[in-house]
């Protein structure tokens, strides 16, 4: 089985967020699978060619309404995942950033899809590659599956399968119809889209055309179905729900081990955590400026600073915290300003407690991991979430409000000798649910310890890897491609 998944990010060649995680780590376990499973990507300019290995393959032109272009696509191997990378001036090539401006993203992602239409088409000519299947991710390459369908009767694409995964609904490209008209789009007259008012909404056009639907997490799955999480989407979910699957993300357990990760003050694993896990603990909070202390519990914090990450309700429950309680913060993160400056401000008022790294670092995130007792994720909503399985990977024990992939990974204490639970729990979209929990957490640390390591060792043997989940996608894509191929005949 043949699968090329498409995407705008993929690690390690361009990250964002977890699109790439996935994109870069799911592949191989598919490879791993048996299937022949190949990635394409946008070739952004900030792309290191000699330090991947980067080849050029081909180079076609492609006309389109708005003029004649030349496409290139170069290739190259990362951990046994074959990648193309596909330049075209002056949408693809040059820039240092994933992401643009709104109106230009627009105007490059829709064009992106049509490039790797041609892509496609070259690749079988000059290479005799073809894919059974195409994995589209997001709005970014949504109207691949329209585009698909468009050429319903000719030749190899008439059984080309097509499979959509929606990693954050939140983001769909919508009101994209005069872009899609300047592109030379033609007219998606797909019943529901009309119906729904969605025919101008790309992640919308590529649900309502794909064979198969996917997201992130089962819990998910079922939220997105219903307007406070699908938006304006839920009704046209709703309408797909027998060929939607929630599929748990994975992680890349070879590289997020704590028992051979290179940026950690001390290796450990499941076996003697107990021991060699704290200097991790007196290393984040030296680095820091915090008082070394292994009694005192310490929250940590790495993520994304925005709204839906929940720290309106979080923000306020660690400062009434901070202000009675004996405890430490370590948050790392960058996003929306006023966020950061709220977080800014603890560390301002409570220097001796908390400390706020605004900026990325991707070792001190591992530190912070491996050193946190408590890891603080209060979203007010999650598709998968991969902080919270990294920090339980890392022996921290998540704090998370109950919402899709952390009600799916993080499993509340029992609230007595740690015989079940990973982690602290709650459901209620407001501040005092997070401090409540916080000091339940803090409570339970300081007065059951056994209770505590229990939890972690729980949480450091539980399978996050891409085995499982990597089967369910062969489910999805050996359905999608029986759909397709039923159509074709």
């Amino acid at each position: 089985m043949k699968i090329l998944l498409a995407s705008a990010e993929a690690a390690p060649f361009a990250k964002v967020g977890g699109l790439a995680d996935v994109a870069g780590s799911l592949p191989a376990a598919l490879r791993r699978a048996g299937l022949d499973a190949r990635v394409i990507l946008p070739g952004y300019g900030f792309i290191d060619h000699k330090q991947f290995g980067i080849e050029p393959l081909f180079s076609f032109d492609l006309s389109h309404r708005l003029g004649l272009n030349t496409v290139s696509l170069f290739t190259g191997e990362h951990q046994g995942i074959p990648f193309y990378l596909l330049q075209s001036a002056p949408y693809f090539g040059i820039e240092g950033d994933v992401y643009s401006h709104w109106d230009w993203d627009m105007e490059r992602f829709i064009y992106l899809n049509q490039a790797l239409m041609a892509a496609l088409h070259a690749l079988d000519e000059r290479t005799g590659w073809f894919p059974d299947c195409v994995h589209v991710n997001d709005w970014h390459t949504g109207l691949l599956p329209f585009m698909i369908r468009e050429h319903g009767g000719e030749g190899l694409w008439a059984k080309l399968a097509s499979v959509i995964s929606i990693h954050n609904i939140a983001y769909q490209g919508n009101h994209a119809g005069g872009f899609l008209w300047h592109g030379g789009v033609h007219g998606r007259h797909h019943a529901d889209l009309l119906e729904l008012g969605l025919a101008d909404n790309l992640l919308g056009i590529g649900i309502a055309y794909s064979d198969m639907i996917s997201t992130v997490s089962p819990r998910y799955a079922e939220e997105i179905k219903h307007p406070y999480a699908g938006y304006e989407l839920a009704p046209l979910i709703s309408r797909r729900g027998e060929d939607l699957r929630g599929i748990l993300n994975g992680l890349d357990c070879d590289l997020w081990d704590p028992a051979t990760d290179p940026t950690l003050a001390s290796n450990f694993d499941c076996d003697n955590f107990v021991r060699e896990r704290p200097p991790n603990k007196s290393h984040l909070q030296s680095y820091a400026r915090l008082p070394v202390r292994a009694d005192i519990p310490l929250v940590g914090v790495v993520s994304r600073l925005a709204a839906q990450k929940g720290f309106d309700m979080a923000l306020p429950a660690l400062r009434n915290v901070l202000g009675a309680r004996d405890m430490q913060l370590v948050a790392l993160g960058t996003g929306e300003a006023a966020i950061e400056q709220a977080f800014w401000q603890l560390d301002q008022d409570f220097g001796d407690k908390a400390t706020a790294f605004l900026q990325f670092d991707g070792a001190l995130a591992q530190q912070i991991y491996a050193g946190c007792d408590i890891f603080l994720m209060p979203s007010h909503f999650e598709p998968c979430g991969m902080g919270q399985m990294m920090a339980m990977r890392y022996g921290a024990l998540p704090l998370a409000r109950e919402t899709g992939g952390l009600a799916d990974t993080v499993i509340n204490y029992d609230n007595a000798t740690g015989q079940a639970g990973t982690g602290f729990l709650f459901e209620w979209q407001e501040a005092q649910a997070v401090e409540g929990t916080l000091n339940w957490a803090l409570d339970v640390y300081a007065e059951r310890p056994e209770a505590w390591r229990r939890m972690q060792e729980r949480g450091m043997k539980t399978d996050f890897s891409w085995q499982k989940s990597a089967s369910e996608y062969v489910e999805l894509y050996e359905r999608a491609i029986a759909m397709a191929r039923s159509r074709g005949d």
